[in-house]
């Protein structure tokens, strides 16, 4: 399980999709949200959007690995659709807040691995964020409010990746990916492998 965290525009999105694009094996975790629908975005491919109602039946029903209130909005990572692909060999990418990843880590443990997107500056964020025109100014102003209180929660992360220029970033997660999965306790089969080699 891959999380990628990071205040609103700092580039965790666009890291993540580069990261889909480029890596047949890596799934993206899709959370369920009682957010409206942004441009472009699709049920069930980008969010599954739920009324709040059905949100806190899936929530007292134990449907979620993590779940959390942002700003206004609830959101929750469904926990069949990631077991689902964990048991297929898939690993899973998990976009993300830190309240999410704390309640992750206590679900996963070693099975995870997360990575903390910094912007290179507070001002270079709100220019993000305002360039994407997708939120009012009210909501840029929460979200920059926020965005102090969410980069606290750097050291909570096994790597940070500061966001100056979007190609490098993407390699550098790229990067962390393949390291971690060449880790010993991730190679499944290795030690049956070694064994065929050495005739024993």
């Amino acid at each position: 399980m891959l999380v990628l965290s990071s205040p609103s525009g700092a580039g965790k999105t666009t890291i993540s999709r580069a990261l889909l694009k480029a890596d047949t094996n890596l799934v993206l975790s899709v959370s369920a949200t009682t957010r409206s629908p942004r441009p472009g975005e699709s049920d069930g491919m980008d969010y599954y959007f739920v009324s709040v109602a059905q949100f806190q039946r899936m929530k007292s029903d134990g449907e979620f690995l993590e779940n959390a209130r942002v700003l206004d909005n609830f959101y929750g990572t469904p926990r069949v659709h990631v077991e689902k692909q964990l048991s297929a060999g898939h690993d899973v990418l998990f976009d993300i807040d830190w309240q999410g990843t704390q309640q992750l880590r206590e679900n996963a443990r070693d099975d995870l691995v997360s990575v903390f997107i910094l912007p290179p500056s507070l001002a270079e964020l709100e220019h993000r964020l305002r360039g994407r025109a997708q939120d009012t100014d009210s909501v840029v102003r929460k979200r920059m409010a926020r965005a102090s209180d969410e980069m606290s929660h750097w050291p909570e992360y096994d790597y940070v990746v500061v966001n100056t220029d979007i190609d490098n970033s993407i390699s550098q997660v790229q990067t962390i990916l393949v390291a971690e999965r060449l880790k010993r306790a991730r190679q499944i089969g290795l030690g049956e492998f070694v064994k065929g080699m050495r005739g024993a």
